[in-house]
């Protein structure tokens, strides 16, 4: 399939952006990267494939926008199933339960590794700062134990290949310099999150991994950060 059927608008700050191109990546999949540079000026293109949210990233597809990281992710596996002779198979298991399973934890990943986050972006100390700490910590415990005793045996939350967990997680291994950075904590720690750890040091070797994560470099990341709290949130460090 040519590039030009498949596009990518996303932004070289979006940890979301980054889960669709490891999963084309994964599987196999050519596309063209449209960079979305001003997300405060957002392009026509942008306001036109996504009218409800307005944000990045979206999965053009024959024309088609797709919109909603993990949902592009569950269509990139829809649409190519099994790419074995140049990448992954499918992210989501055929039985019924594990892929519950396997949605369970990927929304997990969403709703409580980002409430977190978002109390560290937005707080310099205090209370709600130590909440977030508290918010990523037991985050990183409870998916410790789902690779290890809903998973196992691993190396993957997919055994021997990547799945939809994988690719929901690895997108937040972008921003954890900047949470330790700011919030002064160690995110991952191999006391408490041994499985957790061996984990990190696997996937980012996984096929399209390390350059799916390497459009959003941590340093950048950090100094982008850094700057919205300061001119949206009024915080100063």
């Amino acid at each position: 399939m040519s590039p030009s059927d498949v596009k990518v608008l996303s932004s070289c700050r979006s940890l979301f952006g980054v889960r669709v191109l490891i999963a084309l990546k994964a599987k196999g999949v050519d596309y063209q990267f449209i960079d979305e540079p001003d997300l405060g000026n957002k392009s026509k293109l942008l306001l036109e494939s996504n009218p409800v949210h307005k944000k990045v990233p979206v999965l053009i597809h024959k024309g088609k926008p797709i919109c909603e990281s993990l949902i592009i992710v569950q269509y990139i596996d829809e649409t190519w199933p099994s790419q074995h002779d140049k990448g992954s198979g499918s992210f989501l298991p055929q039985d019924p339960y594990q892929r519950a399973l396997v949605r369970f934890w990927a929304d997990y990943v969403d709703k409580k590794v980002y409430e977190g986050i978002m109390l560290i972006l937005k707080n310099v100390e205090g209370e709600l700062m130590e909440q977030g700490r508290s918010v990523v910590r037991e985050s990183m415990v409870a998916l410790d134990g789902a690779l290890h005793d809903v998973f196992g045996p691993g190396p993957y939350f997919g055994g021997d290949q990547i799945n939809l967990v994988d690719i929901a997680l690895t997108s937040y291994l972008c921003c954890i310099e900047t949470m330790e950075t700011l919030g002064n904590f160690k995110v991952l720690d191999e006391s408490t999150c041994p499985h957790l750890c061996a984990w990190v040091k696997a996937v980012v070797q996984y096929p399209g991994v390390k350059e799916g994560l390497a459009t959003v470099p941590s340093q950048n990341l950090l100094e982008s950060v850094r700057s919205m709290r300061k001119t949206i949130f009024g915080l100063t460090e």
